[in-house]
């Protein structure tokens, strides 16, 4: 039987967007956010010689700096202002969301509601300057070193290194502005906007090789399809959850029967979100970026050259140790994120302070336990399916050729939850807008008042 949100919602429609003022206003603030974000993303830093910055780029494909150039958008491909973009941020965050789980005065503040959550960001933003502070000098240390620095001296890295941290501050407070000003997590949408920036490279470089014949209509229309499979895929899971029921105490109602209440405590299936792939891929492109930025001042024929010589070969996209590598860090960082995430002990003196319970199951240490064991079960579930979303792709871009990162399983894991978390946030928006007129449609008892 639907629920009377649920019929609201049937009744919702896009007819009356156009009266939606505020959401409109909202959107197109979202949008002018991101337009500038991708303008920033062209503009270079001083002293950077684009020839050879392009030379190095060409002979670092394939290493740790792809994976995070797909995250800024193209940025540091053009060591531009934004080239750090958010992942000091998004660093600094799970830094302190770990240590809030582990350190007892930081989970004190965690328990303390809204006061306590804008200290931890606090403090995450004091983690993202002083990684940015850090990653700023070594990207212009890597400038200096691989010579596409025209003149490195202190007042380029004085200037550099100001205008990386100011680009990395002005991105935060352009996601929180869009956060509070436009539509969905301004973060969420700025990494969403840099990983869509590269759907136009990995089409035309798809029907560019179709052109010349090197792979056929049929392999086109097999990644369409394994493409739209993924994102349903992940649309269907990203969304499930285990619900476990709690029961409350029997409780006298207004007409004086008593009355036990009843509801749900949702598990999703995959807690543990991105983060087990964009570990387990920073740890695997690490050893192959170092092979590749030693390899010009190693002779090949040294034993040095031959160890990274065989890194290369074994540990590059599609290669098998690598998938097995890549599979087994998805499945480690989700159990051991999820651990860190949730806390069944926790969890159930919350239950038990408040009065509920799992029926069948003794308030307490037992409820702990059965949480944990479900937890555990459901875990297995969704580490299956994040290797699933993120490995294959690895096999089809091996197989296939088209070597372009926006096909991975961590870049539409990150498209569809924001595009999901967007869309239901208009939709919230309409709903307000329209509820009036929902309320008649749905025939409520209270639409005469």
């Amino acid at each position: 039987m639907a629920s009377r949100a649920d019929n609201l919602a049937s009744n919702l429609s896009l007819a009356n967007f156009s009266k939606a003022t505020e959401l409109k206003k909202r959107i197109w603030f979202t949008i002018g956010a991101l337009i500038v974000f991708r303008f920033l993303s062209f503009v270079p830093l001083p002293g950077i010689d684009p020839l050879a910055l392009k030379a190095f780029m060409e002979r670092s494909s394939g290493g740790i700096l792809d994976f995070f150039n797909m995250f800024s958008g193209g940025a540091l491909a053009n060591y531009s202002l934004i080239s750090l973009g958010v992942m000091p941020y998004i660093t600094a965050s799970i830094v302190v969301q770990l240590a809030a789980s582990l350190h007892p005065s930081l989970a004190s503040l965690k328990k303390e509601g809204e006061s306590g959550r804008r200290k931890l960001n606090q403090y995450s933003r004091y983690g993202a300057v002083f990684l940015s502070v850090l990653q700023g000098y070594a990207a212009l240390r890597n400038a200096d070193i691989q010579g596409f620095a025209i003149d490195p001296g202190p007042l380029f890295y004085a200037a550099g290194l100001i205008s990386l941290v100011g680009g990395t501050m002005f991105l935060l407070w352009l996601g929180e502005q869009i956060t509070s000003r436009g539509i969905g997590n301004g973060t969420s949408l700025i990494i969403m906007a840099g990983i869509v920036a590269g759907m136009p490279t990995f089409f035309s470089n798809m029907f560019t090789q179709y052109g010349t014949g090197a792979i056929s209509g049929f392999t086109i229309a097999a990644l369409i399809g394994m493409i739209v499979g993924l994102v349903l895929m992940i649309c269907f899971m990203e969304r499930a959850t285990r619900r476990l029921l709690i029961q409350y105490p029997k409780r006298a109602s207004q007409n004086g029967m008593m009355q036990a209440d009843r509801s749900h405590l949702p598990l999703k299936i995959n807690t543990a979100g991105v983060i087990p792939p964009i570990f387990a891929s920073s740890l695997l492109l690490l050893p192959l970026t170092i092979s590749q930025f030693a390899g010009n001042s190693v002779s090949p024929d040294s034993t040095m050259g031959n160890v990274l010589v065989s890194i290369n070969q074994y540990l590059g996209h599609g290669k098998p140790l690598y998938m097995l590598l890549y599979a087994l860090g998805i499945i480690f960082f989700c159990f051991f994120y999820t651990a860190v995430v949730f806390n069944p002990e926790e969890t159930a003196d919350n239950l038990k302070r408040n009065g509920g319970f799992i029926p069948g199951i003794r308030p307490g240490k037992n409820t702990a336990t059965y949480l944990d064991y479900v937890l555990t079960r459901i875990t297995v579930i969704g580490a299956i399916y994040i290797t699933i979303v993120c490995v294959l792709p690895e096999y089809v871009i091996a197989q296939t050729g088209i070597g372009s990162l926006f096909l991975g399983g961590t870049s539409l894991l990150i498209v569809v939850n924001v595009t999901v978390d967007t869309i239901t946030q208009i939709q919230s928006h309409l709903l307000a807008h329209q509820y009036g007129d929902l309320i008649k449609k749905a025939k409520l008892k209270g639409r005469l008042r």
